[in-house]
């Protein structure tokens, strides 16, 4: 049996300050190419890492209200990655419940994989998050700029 072609998801959280309000931004990608963009504040406050886990959260319901049977997530998030693996590290206590709450929304699909990509490479769910609390994008930075030479400031800009 072919399984069907699965649905792109970007995923990114928020806080600011951190802890302080969330934001959560997502970007899915259908099989036919249709982009379908999220960014929402909470009513709560929180650290980054319930941001980002509220970010999947958010992005698997909504995949899962549009009929996806399949999701391939992307994360900058090395600790939402690790905790959606098979055998996750302990998380924090308040934490599991969120934790508890995202696994069961990746197992109500045939396949669903999490995976990690660099901070530049999610860029669009970043800023979406960073919108929905009225904070503008993060400048766009690259790993391969590190090498560049930074400017330095005079005693006026310290």
């Amino acid at each position: 049996m072919d399984l069907p072609a699965p649905w792109t998801i970007h995923c990114d959280g928020s806080a600011i300050p951190n802890p302080g309000r969330m934001g959560l931004g997502a970007v899915l990608v259908a099989p036919d190419g249709t982009r379908h963009r999220l960014s929402q504040a909470t009513h709560t406050t929180g650290c980054n890492n319930e941001a980002e886990l509220g970010a999947l959260v958010l992005a698997l319901g909504e995949a899962r209200t549009r009929g996806a049977a399949t999701v391939q997530v992307y994360s900058d998030s090395s600790l939402l990655v690790e905790q959606m693996a098979a055998t996750p590290a302990a998380a924090h206590a308040r934490l599991a419940p969120l934790y508890a709450a995202a696994r069961s929304l990746l197992a109500e699909f045939t396949t669903a994989q999490v995976q990690w990509i660099p901070r530049h490479r999610n860029a669009e769910a970043d800023a979406l998050a960073r919108a929905a609390l009225g904070a503008a994008p993060k400048p766009a930075t690259h790993p391969s700029w590190k090498h560049l030479p930074r400017r330095k400031r005079g005693p006026s800009e310290r």
